[in-house]
């Protein structure tokens, strides 16, 4: 049996268990399965890999995509681009880190802005799939700025956000948990009676397909999209790099 797991914690209403085991079944590969390993620290990751000889993947999600780093063997250009890892590829006893965020939010986010002018960008969080957003908004040449709920380096407290700085960044993207079932009445604290027509809100998280942050966007007369396609995306490109 060849296993690959997704470790995180809490690990509640996740898409990968069943995206995974179901695209084993199409393909008839029986003798492979996929699960889910709630790690309450992640430090259990070593006691997860001696138990499971058989894993040869794993992908990563909160809270650990960031502190699985110093654990890993060696990580791919993207981990390093984003400062954060979502993807683990197994060899024997080799442990190379990746960020498939990258690859899946590029794919999503280029369709969506194509044909309007973004005047700069905001970056609602500064978690693991927060600087793989960055990485990309970098990449595509589209300046940002990072909102964050308590003081750190080069970012911006929501308190401190003006009409004027709303005005000037007509993309907003929420890289945050709040909104995300089963905490659908929360979202993140933005004036919202400051966003138009002229802006784009497109938002990490995908169950609710629409969160209270897209549905306040939306009311502005903002153009919206939820996360599901940059998940498919990083799915599939996790796929890619365990069957290369």
């Amino acid at each position: 049996m060849k296993q690959f797991g997704l470790i995180g914690y809490p690990l509640k209403n996740t898409f990968s268990e069943n995206y995974f085991n179901s695209k084993f079944l199409s393909l008839g590969l029986m003798d492979y399965h996929y699960q889910n390993f709630p790690l309450t620290n992640i430090s259990e990751l070593a006691e997860l890999l001696v138990n499971h000889p058989n894993l040869k993947g794993l992908n990563v999600t909160l809270p650990y995509k960031e502190h699985i780093i110093p654990m890993l063997s060696q990580l791919d250009e993207s981990a390093v681009l984003a400062g954060a890892v979502n993807c683990i590829k197994i060899i024997g006893t080799q442990t190379i880190g990746y960020n498939t965020d990258v690859y899946g939010f590029e794919g999503s986010l280029i369709p969506f802005i194509k044909g309007h002018n973004l005047t700069g960008a905001l970056v609602l969080g500064n978690g693991g799939a927060a600087k793989a957003v960055k990485a990309v908004l970098t990449k595509l040449g589209i300046k940002h700025h990072t909102v964050t709920r308590t003081p750190s380096p080069n970012t911006i407290l929501y308190s401190e956000l003006t009409a004027e700085t709303i005005q000037q960044n007509n993309l907003l993207i929420n890289c945050t948990p709040a909104g995300m079932f089963p905490n659908t009445d929360e979202f993140p604290p933005i004036p919202y009676h400051q966003v138009t027509h002229h802006h784009l809100a497109y938002d990490l998280i995908y169950l609710p397909v629409e969160t209270e942050f897209l549905k306040r966007c939306k009311q502005q007369g903002a153009h919206t999209k939820n996360g599901l396609e940059m998940l498919h995306l990083q799915a599939d490109k996790s796929w890619e790099i365990w069957f290369d």
